[in-house]
């Protein structure tokens, strides 16, 4: 099959580690919750003598505190190491890196809930793992990575970044979706017709959802999983999805500094990936410790979002004994109503992120509706003529004449209570 070999020839080259993750992954998904929790220990030790002796971050944290690495006996030790937030990621990201030299690595960047840009390195062996969580997750609905599949993600107009969409699109057998417009959901809706899965925006997926069941459309027949990222999945999207596609809509939940933290199985609960993270509820705040990524530790990292861990005991009938995440409320993904068109709020992530990459300028934001048609966008920082330019470019690229909008400066996040959100929408339909 040459999408398999296309496939496994592209894996073997950028990750080269991967098969052997998976196949690792697939074989302690059989273990009880008592051998996984073992092997989280040792993780755990390996990770923490780690991060003390090659990085200069967590050794200063560690004395201030006089921890000793070496004295952690049990999972249970980790609540006495001080728990770290994106500002610490930010502020001391070259203090964090270790010294180790890896074979191979790449460079990670994501933006978090206040717009705040973090770039940090990863090495070859935690992506490759990362990956294969994802992997061991298609496996549970009888996919191969190779499979045909729709997705909802990447918004891109420069050539350059257009055409290398197109290449990395072509090697994944896959194809994806620019906006909400109606022309482009009929044109991914019948694309879909092939496809074995559709994943990326939750709210994008309902959207599309919406429009086949209101123009009565024929619905895709061979899709295996539908999968949403991103976006908290509402309770409302479920049974229109559900009429549109004729399954249900999955759950995968992660972040780019903590890899995947739990993925849906087929009886809809949400396993933990226990291999790969430590997940702690601290008062309904889900604390995470990433246990294979060593380039760059994230150890008790407060990620922002609210949670509720299913009780130990519960059993779930696909058979693995992972904990259960019970619910993520922390994550919501919420439309961005112009005068004509509806649009998704991770639009503002887009915006900002190609300034970060392209202008080098990384600002942090927070998006405000109160009414259909206009934004506010107030920015925590003071910029020039030519940076506001630059902004209202990209701005426009994405909402074109559709939303008035607004800039104001010099804004101080930091009196905000609470989870600060990138968008807060005052709509309410």
């Amino acid at each position: 099959m040459i999408r398999k070999f296309i496939y496994n020839l592209g894996e073997k080259i950028r990750n080269p580690s991967l098969k052997k993750q998976y196949n690792f992954l697939k074989e302690s998904e059989k273990w009880s919750l008592e051998k996984l929790e073992r092997y989280q220990l040792k993780k755990l030790k390996e990770l923490l003598i780690i991060a003390y002796e090659n990085s200069e971050f967590y050794r200063q944290k560690f004395d201030e505190q006089q921890l000793d690495v070496n004295d952690v006996k049990s999972l249970e030790d980790l609540k006495y190491f001080p728990i770290i937030n994106k500002k610490d990621l930010i502020t001391f990201t070259s203090k964090i890196h270790t010294n180790l030299n890896f074979k191979k690595t790449f460079l990670a960047s994501t933006s978090g809930t206040s717009g705040e840009s973090l770039k940090f390195i990863r090495e070859e062996n935690a992506d490759s793992f990362n990956r294969a969580a994802i992997q061991r997750g298609y496996s549970w609905y009888n996919l191969n990575p190779w499979d045909k599949n729709g997705y909802f993600w990447g918004f891109s107009f420069s050539f350059i970044s257009k055409q290398k969409n197109k290449i990395l699109d072509f090697l994944q057998n896959r194809y994806r979706i620019f906006s909400y417009e109606e022309t482009a959901l009929k044109k991914f809706i019948k694309k879909s017709h092939k496809a074995k899965y559709i994943h990326g925006y939750s709210s994008m997926i309902y959207q599309t959802a919406v429009l086949i069941n209101k123009l009565n459309l024929p619905k895709p027949l061979h899709l295996k999983m539908i999968k949403g990222t991103s976006e908290k999945i509402f309770e409302s999207y479920h049974s229109e999805i559900k009429k549109a596609f004729g399954l249900d809509i999955i759950n995968e939940y992660g972040a780019t500094e903590s890899g995947i933290i739990a993925y849906e199985c087929k009886e809809g609960n949400m396993h933990l990936n226990m291999e790969g993270v430590l997940v702690e509820e601290v008062d309904s705040e889900i604390i995470i410790t990433n246990l294979q990524l060593q380039s760059f530790p994230i150890i008790r990292y407060q990620l922002g979002d609210y949670i509720s861990l299913a009780p130990r005991d519960k059993k779930c009938a696909c058979g693995m004994n992972h904990l259960i995440l019970e619910e993520v409320t922390g994550r919501i993904g919420e439309n961005v109503y112009g005068m004509h068109n509806t649009y998704p709020s991770l639009y503002f992530y887009y915006i900002f992120k190609n300034l970060s990459k392209r202008e080098h300028l990384n600002l942090n934001y927070q998006v405000i509706q109160n009414e259909k048609g206009k934004l506010i966008f107030l920015l925590q920082d003071k910029i020039d003529n030519i940076q506001k330019i630059k902004l209202v470019n990209e701005i426009e690229k994405y909402f074109k004449k559709d939303v008035n909008f607004e800039i104001i400066q010099e804004i101080n996040f930091s009196s905000s209570k609470g989870k600060l959100k990138n968008f807060i929408s005052k709509i309410n339909e």
